[in-house]
C-alpha cells in the first residue's frame, strides 16, 4: 500500500515541502532513498524501537521509502516522525486520514518521546502558504510555530499522542500563541545604567544610538567602563515588535540555539563573540548553511570587544551587511540569504598598552606600534560607524561619591525616552517595508526626512570642508541628527542637532 506523509526541509530561513512516499509489499528489505544523510538513514533503528514502545511494530516486509524532491539532501533526525507514520499507515496498522493535509516533524527517542526540531517557525509559515491545514510538532517547537495564523499547530510529547491525533481519537486542542509581554523580565538579565559612574557623554551617546539604531565605537583605557556600558545597552532598547520577533525567532530556530523564552523572542538579542572568531562564525555558512553571529544579532546588538584584535578579513565582511542589512552566502552546494540588520557596538584601547593620552598613566608604546594597532581597523569600516567616542577614565569623585546611594538615571527611565523616539520613527516609516529606525533611511529618502533649513545647510557645508568628510559620513550625520531631533521632539533638524551629531564623528 502506498501512503504519503509530509515533512519539511529548511535552507537558510526558508522551508520547502518534503513528500515522504512509503510503500509496503511482499518481501524482506528496507530501502530509504531520496538523498538522505547518515542521520536520516539511521532513523530505521530509532523508529523500530519507538514504534515497539507504543505496542506496534515495523513489518518484516519489503519497505520502500522515497523522500521527494530527490535532488535535495535531507539532513538531521527530524524526519523520524513522518517516516514512522508513513510506514505504519502503509502497513495498515493505523488509519490516518490527516496525513494528506498535515505536516509532521520530530525526532523520536527510543521510548517514543518526541524531541524538538530546528526551524519550526519557518516550516509552519511554508506549510500555511502551501495550503496545508495542520502541523504536528514537538511541544517545544510548536510554541513558536503556533503564532502563524491560518494553520492549526499541535504540540506533542510522545508518539502515542501523535497516533491518537492522526487517527482522530485524541481531543488535543491546537496551541494558541501567548502574546503577553513582561518588560521587567525581559530587561532583568542586563546591567542597569544606574550602576554606571560618571561617563555622561558616553551615556548620552548610547541613548542616541539606541533611539535610532546607530553603530557605536568606544575607545578608551582599560577599566573606563566600555564593556559594562555596552552590556547595559540592550536594557534601554524597546521590546521586539511582532514582525521583528518573528524574523528574529526564525533565525534562532534555524540555528537551533537554546533560548530562555518559550515561543517568540521578545527581548532583543545581544551577541558578543570572542575576538578569535572566524569569518564563517561571523557570517554563517558551513556544511549546513547555519546563520552566523551577525544574523543571530538581527534586530539586536552585535558587540565586538577589543575590535583591533579581530582578524582583518572577519572585520571587512561586516561592511556589506552594515549597508544592506542582509548577508548573502554563496557556496557550491547552496545560495542562501540571512537577515543581518544589527547595531554594531565595538570597543578598543587607544593603543596596545591601553594608556595613550591617559591623564596619570604613561604610555609605553612607540608611534609605529600605535599607528599599526589603529590601522587594523580600515577606513571604510570606520566610515560606517555613526558614533565614535573617546571614553575617559572614571573620576574618583564619580566612582566614590560623598553621599551613598547616589545613582544616575536607570535603564527604565532612559528606555522610556528611547521608546518615545522609536514610536515617532515607526509612524514616520509605517509605509515602508524594512525601515524601522533612522539608521535605515535610504539615501534617496534623506531629502524627505532629513531636510535642512538655510542656516543648517550653511553650517553643514562648513563642517564638511573643515573636517574633510566623505559623502557616506554626511549621510550618516543627517540620520544621526534626525535621531537627536526625535529625542527632543523636534520636527526640524536644527544646528544644535547637527553639531552634536558631528562631534560624535
Amino acid at each position: 500500500m502506498l501512503v504519503k506523509a509530509y515533512g519539511s526541509a529548511v535552507c537558510g530561513i526558508e522551508a520547502i515541502t518534503v513528500t515522504i512516499e512509503a510503500n509496503v509489499s511482499n518481501g524482506i528489505n528496507f530501502y530509504l532513498v531520496g538523498l538522505p544523510d547518515s542521520a536520516v538513514r539511521e532513523s530505521q533503528q530509532r523508529i523500530s524501537t519507538a514504534v515497539e514502545a507504543v505496542g506496534l511494530r515495523i513489518p518484516c516486509k519489503r519497505i520502500v521509502i522515497n523522500m521527494a524532491p530527490a535532488d535535495i539532501r535531507k539532513e538531521g533526525s527530524a524526519y523520524d516522525l513522518p517516516l514512522a507514520l508513513a510506514v505504519l499507515a502503509a502497513s495498515e496498522q493505523i488509519q490516518a486520514p490527516m496525513l494528506g493535509t498535515t505536516l509532521c516533524m520530530g525526532e523520536l527517542a527510543l521510548d517514543g518521546t518526541v524531541r524538538p526540531v530546528r526551524g519550526a517557525l519557518s516550516m509552519a509559515l511554508h506549510a500555511r502558504d502551501c495550503g496545508i491545514k495542520a502541523c504536528i510538532l514537538p511541544l517545544e517547537s510548536a510554541r513558536e510555530a503556533c503564532v502563524v495564523d491560518g494553520i492549526d499547530v499541535y504540540g506533542v510529547t510522545h508518539l502515542a499522542q501523535v497516533l491518537d491525533l492522526v487517527e482522530g481519537f485524541g481531543e488535543e486542542p491546537a496551541l494558541k500563541p501567548d502574546l503577553s509581554q513582561n518588560d521587567g523580565l525581559l530587561q532583568a538579565d542586563y546591567p542597569d545604567f544606574a550602576q554606571v559612574r560618571g561617563q555622561a557623554q558616553a551615556r548620552r551617546a548610547l541613548e542616541v544610538a539606541a533611539a535610532g539604531g546607530h553603530n557605536v565605537l568606544m575607545s578608551g583605557p582599560p577599566g573606563a567602563g566600555k564593556t559594562f556600558m555596552a552590556r547595559c545597552l540592550p536594557g534601554i532598547l524597546p521590546p521586539l515588535t511582532q514582525a521583528e520577533a518573528v524574523e528574529t525567532t526564525r533565525i534562532w530556530s534555524v540555528a537551533g540555539l537554546p533560548r530562555s523564552e518559550a515561543g517568540l523572542m521578545r527581548s532583543r538579542p545581544f551577541r558578543s563573540p570572542h575576538h578569535t572568531a572566524s569569518v564563517v562564525s561571523l557570517t554563517g555558512g558551513g556544511a549546513s548553511a547555519l546563520p552566523g553571529e551577525i544574523s543571530l544579532a538581527h534586530n539586536g546588538v552585535l558587540y565586538l570587544d577589543e575590535l583591533p584584535e579581530f582578524p582583518g578579513r572577519a572585520l571587512e565582511v561586516l561592511r556589506q551587511p552594515l549597508e544592506d542589512g542582509t548577508i548573502q552566502l554563496s557556496r557550491v552546494r547552496y545560495k542562501v540569504s540571512y537577515p543581518a540588520r544589527f547595531m554594531l557596538v565595538a570597543s578598543m584601547n587607544p593603543c596596545p598598552c591601553g594608556y595613550r593620552d591617559h591623564p596619570s598613566r604613561e604610555c609605553i608604546c612607540t608611534e609605529y606600534q600605535v599607528q599599526r594597532y589603529r590601522n587594523r581597523i580600515s577606513g571604510p569600516l570606520l566610515d560606517r560607524i555613526d558614533i565614535q567616542l573617546q571614553v575617559k577614565p572614571v573620576e574618583v569623585d564619580d566612582l566614590i561619591p560623598e553621599r551613598t546611594g547616589v545613582f544616575g538615571e536607570s535603564s527604565a527611565v532612559i528606555r522610556r525616552r528611547v521608546e518615545k523616539a522609536r514610536e515617532i520613527q515607526r509612524e514616520r516609516f509605517s509605509h515602508f517595508e524594512g525601515i524601522h529606525t533612522n539608521a535605515h533611511i535610504k539615501v534617496d529618502q534623506l531629502p524627505l526626512y532629513c531636510s535642512l533649513q538655510k542656516e543648517s545647510r550653511l553650517f553643514m557645508k562648513q563642517a564638511m570642508r573643515r573636517l574633510d568628510l566623505s559623502a557616506r559620513a554626511y549621510h550618516r550625520i543627517l540620520r544621526l541628527a534626525r535621531t537627536i531631533a526625535d529625542l527632543e521632539g523636534s520636527a526640524a533638524i536644527e544646528i544644535q542637532h547637527l553639531a552634536e551629531a558631528i562631534q560624535y564623528r
